[in-house]
């Protein structure tokens, strides 16, 4: 399994996945409550329908650096979101994901999360990545570990996750790393 992505223009792509912007009628049919043939059978969660909801009211969260869904290569079905909340706020970004449980197990979500990281990582505005999450969700803190972020402090009843130092990369005030 890949550790980066390529793209196809619009699309970030894996060794299994498809990261694409949210169609109009996704979005339009989530907020319906209605289904899609190109949905897996548990899709949209409830995350997925609070993001389908920001991005119906946000329609520049539908831009490069916005909201995505994540789609397996192999069958072409929507099997979770993931997205960045732009623009980076001091060179700064923070991203969430969600996989539906008939998909969880399969290492989608941290092939997702490192290829979003990286693609963010990509752009001159951006020196570190972000993901907050409940220490009691294990799985979600897995999948943090495994995309390669680090706890970097607790905040709350969360525990913030970020990119670990950025080598061979100068940052924001001219220090390699942070």
């Amino acid at each position: 399994m890949s550790n980066s992505f390529t793209t196809d223009g619009r699309d970030l792509l894996t060794d299994r996945l498809r990261l694409r912007s949210w169609p109009t009628a996704d979005t339009a049919a989530v907020n319906r409550d209605e289904r899609l043939p190109h949905w897996a059978e548990d899709f949209p969660a409830d995350g997925d329908r609070v993001i389908a909801g920001f991005v119906e009211a946000h329609p520049a969260s539908r831009g490069e650096h916005g909201q995505r869904q994540i789609l397996e290569r192999a069958t072409g079905l929507v099997v979770g979101s993931i997205g960045l909340f732009w623009p980076p706020d001091a060179g700064t970004v923070e991203f969430g994901y969600g996989v539906v449980p008939s998909r969880r197990g399969r290492g989608y979500a941290p092939e997702a999360v490192r290829a979003l990281v990286a693609f963010a990582l990509s752009s001159p505005s951006v020196d570190e990545v972000r993901a907050e999450v409940e220490p009691a969700n294990r799985a979600s803190v897995r999948v943090l570990e495994k995309a390669g972020l680090h706890p970097a402090e607790t905040r709350g009843q969360t525990v913030r996750f970020r990119t670990g130092p950025l080598r061979g990369r100068a940052g924001r005030d001219g220090q390699s790393g942070r």
